[in-house]
């Protein structure tokens, strides 16, 4: 064995990365600055501090599509950021670019999710003006509720990671957590949608089928590969375009047979109830909500939302029945 230092690795980078990849050494910094760790990049210190939070911790019991799921194999928050992590460096690095940064910005993406899983923000967003993104919740969350000191391209690459979010990401390896989330998302919607009965395999597009093979790893991969071919084309990342077209076709038809199918729509009903009263309950008793969230100058009903929003989806449930169905109620 023999001693790497961070010099060395940062070295390393300059010489083998690709030119549009965004160097360690070179990154904006932190708000408050601190002195370089003797072994790891800036990176690669964002990604441990991600990993340690209690915020990442909490994401095993929050939902990604299937509400509080009693089967073991259903996928959570924190196994689709592990999948999102691990399809965000299978391409970072065939394209050269840095998968220290790349593995912080995906295992930090969804750290501000709501319980619930989207149905939360659709819960929470007649609370906020415009609409309450879990990706701005996220930075809120690493910056002011459990400040973790990230650098400024992991907070903007978790800012931008999802496509709604305007401006885009400013680096690559932000622009890859975009095509993992979504590549993981629909790959893994699908096994629980067919796993719950809510889906047949026949009732998959051909289209799909055809495209990207069978469900499961074949569709990662096929996914995968386009986004890295026509990123080597492009010199910028993005995917090919007729694999594209397909991939929102899918997305537009998983919306419509899942999502927003009549088994979630019963799930979110009950789900935006919850949640709601649970920010209402909190707005009218704002000594209960724990001082953590507390920590600034923020009104009432924000404290409630950091509050409600940090919540597994278990706990919430659990609060609710406690103030709203209390013992020996009927």
């Amino acid at each position: 064995m023999r001693l790497i230092k961070r010099e060395e690795r940062e070295a390393r980078e300059r010489e083998l990365l690709s030119p549009e990849a965004t160097l360690s050494s070179e990154s904006k910094g932190r708000a408050v600055e601190e002195e370089p760790d003797e072994y790891r990049t800036a990176f690669e210190r964002d990604r441990d501090r991600i990993l340690h939070s209690k915020a990442f911790r909490r994401l095993k019991h929050k939902t990604q599509v299937f509400l509080n799921p009693e089967g073991d194999h259903f996928v959570t928050r924190l196994t689709h950021t592990l999948q999102v992590t691990q399809i965000g460096r299978a391409m970072a690095v065939p394209l050269g670019l840095n998968e220290a940064l790349t593995e912080a910005i995906c295992l930090g993406h969804d750290t501000g999710h709501s319980p619930f899983g989207h149905t939360g923000e659709d819960a929470l967003s007649p609370y906020v003006d415009g609409e309450w993104l879990h990706s701005k919740q996220s930075v809120r969350l690493l910056t002011v509720l459990e400040p973790l000191n990230l650098t400024w391209e992991t907070l903007d690459g978790i800012r931008a990671h999802s496509w709604k979010v305007d401006p885009p990401p400013n680096t690559p390896e932000g622009y890859l957590c975009r095509f993992a989330d979504r590549i993981a998302y629909l790959t893994h919607d699908v096994d629980d949608a067919l796993r719950a009965g809510v889906l047949n395999q026949r009732d998959l597009p051909k289209e799909a089928m055809d495209t990207f093979g069978e469900p499961g790893s074949e569709w990662i991969d096929s996914m995968v590969r386009a986004v890295i071919d026509e990123s080597l084309e492009q010199g910028r990342v993005a995917m090919r375009p007729e694999v594209l077209t397909v991939m929102g076709r899918f997305r537009d038809f998983m919306f419509e047979r899942v999502y927003l199918g009549a088994h979630g729509e019963r799930q979110k009903h009950a789900a935006i109830w919850v949640i709601r009263d649970l920010v209402d309950y909190f707005v009218e008793h704002p000594t209960e909500v724990p001082a953590t969230y507390r920590i600034d100058d923020t009104d009432f009903t924000d404290r409630a939302i950091d509050y409600v929003s940090g919540m597994t989806d278990r706990f919430a449930l659990r609060l609710h029945d406690s103030l709203f169905r209390p013992e020996g109620i009927a």
